[in-house]
């Protein structure tokens, strides 16, 4: 579990695919209390270290994944969102966080305003049904607020902080990136199809 909160950026270093999909990222976050086996989010997606050295660690990332993620496009030199996983007693600063994609996306319009950008993305249909205006979607592991959904579109906005330190800063129209509805929402469909 994870809070949307970006603390560190790292970046694809190599791929092995021939050993078990092997992806070595670099990053400065600081690992001293994670474990062989411990959760990291990396631009959204929940994966696990397998390996871990000083400005390094490493993930395997299953076919899977690979099929419903951004991941099928990193290349070496990437620059990824990470997170560590959340402990009992840390700031939930964002909200809730799982690292399951739902689906991916991609960036229609950016638009720089005075004080922050706004930036509009293709809204799947699957997902219209989860996505409100105020509500909170996670994208590329970010947690952040819909402005406005409207006609399979919808718009959030970024102040400089998040501009600065995320990958969001250097994204451009077109780019695809990881979405991960609210899983509140996600509750209160289930429970209303359960009443029908």
């Amino acid at each position: 579990m994870f809070t949307g909160i970006t603390t560190n950026l790292g970046f694809v270093k190599e791929i092995n695919k021939k050993i078990n999909g092997e992806y070595k990222i670099e990053s400065d976050v600081d690992l001293s209390d994670a474990k062989i086996g411990s959760s990291i989010l990396c631009s959204g997606i929940c994966l696990t270290i397998v390996k871990k050295e000083k400005g390094f660690f490493t993930v395997n990332i299953s076919e899977e994944t690979l099929r419903v993620t951004s991941a099928k496009n990193w290349k070496k030199g990437t620059k990824l969102n990470i997170e560590k996983s959340l402990k009992v007693g840390d700031e939930l600063g964002g909200h809730i966080v799982t690292g399951h994609i739902d689906k991916t996306t991609y960036l229609l319009q950016k638009k720089k305003l005075q004080k922050s950008l706004i930036l509009i993305f293709q809204l799947p249909n699957e997902l219209q049904r989860f996505v409100c205006r105020k509500g909170s979607i996670a994208i590329e592991g970010i947690s952040l607020t819909v402005n406005d959904v409207e006609d399979k579109k919808f718009s959030i906005s970024i102040i400089p902080h998040t501009f600065d330190i995320t990958t969001l800063g250097s994204i451009k129209k077109g780019d695809i990136v990881n979405l991960e509805i609210d899983i509140l929402a996600r509750y209160v469909e289930n429970n209303i199809k359960k009443k029908k």
